[in-house]
């Protein structure tokens, strides 16, 4: 099989279920190729996935590294039935399934690492546009920089295990994800996104029904930081 052959549309056909498919040699980035298609109206569940990307980004725009035939990088379209606000919850959804699909060994740093012995196995970023009080469509990047050739099981692994998730009561999303977390229980230090980069610092309590981390200050607040507002995490402090 040539590199990248792999993820050609009809190697990929057994593993996607007849899913919307675009599979490329190589492009700028999925997401972006994401983002044209779902402007013209790519449905939920739509894939885009390349071999290759030259500038593929995760959250918030951080830079990702997806290598000629090695790693699996491609991003999924979702219209969820979400109000404007919940977005991040999207993050609990597509890590809580990025755990499941790499077993009891898989832990998660909040907001967007799945790690196994404490490496990144995968990771992921979301993209959204709202309309009015709902959200009208939601992009997930997502990376896996150690899969290797052939690829298509693992993908339709995790895109199973993200419709599985998503389709779960939220609590046991929840529960399940928090158990994981090895954020929750630590000290951290937030920074966030605007102006000049303020921050927030405290203990790490729990997730909430809308992505969002809830810190406890020393001072006894307890305050809710959304992983889309978030720039960096730091842990210890």
């Amino acid at each position: 099989m040539k590199p990248g052959e792999d993820l050609s549309p009809r190697a990929l056909a057994p593993f996607v279920a007849g899913r919307p498919l675009q599979s490329y040699p190589a492009v700028v980035a999925t997401g972006i190729t994401a983002l044209e298609w779902v402007n013209s109206g790519a449905p939920d569940g739509a894939v885009v996935i390349a071999d290759y990307q030259v500038s593929p980004r995760g959250r918030p725009g951080r830079p990702w590294k997806v290598a000629p035939g090695q790693g699996l990088g491609f991003s999924l379209v979702l219209r969820p039935r979400l109000r404007a606000g919940r977005e991040g919850w999207l993050y609990t959804v597509v890590l809580a399934a990025l755990a499941d699909v790499y077993g009891k060994r898989a832990t998660i740093a909040w907001p967007d690492e799945v790690r196994c012995e404490g490496e990144m196995a995968a990771a992921a970023g979301v993209q959204s546009r709202l309309a009015g009080r709902r959200v009208e469509w939601i992009i997930v990047d997502l990376l896996l920089p150690h899969a290797k050739p052939p690829r298509g099981e693992l993908l339709g692994s995790v895109l199973r295990a993200i419709e599985s998730r998503n389709a779960s009561a939220p609590n046991s999303v929840r529960e399940d994800y928090d158990r994981r977390c090895l954020t929750i229980g630590r000290s951290v230090r937030m920074r966030l996104l605007g102006g000049t980069g303020p921050s927030i610092e405290g203990t790490a309590v729990r997730t909430l029904e809308d992505g969002a981390l809830l810190i406890q200050t020393p001072k006894g607040v307890r305050a809710p930081v959304r992983p889309q507002d978030v720039r960096e995490v730091e842990l210890p402090y």
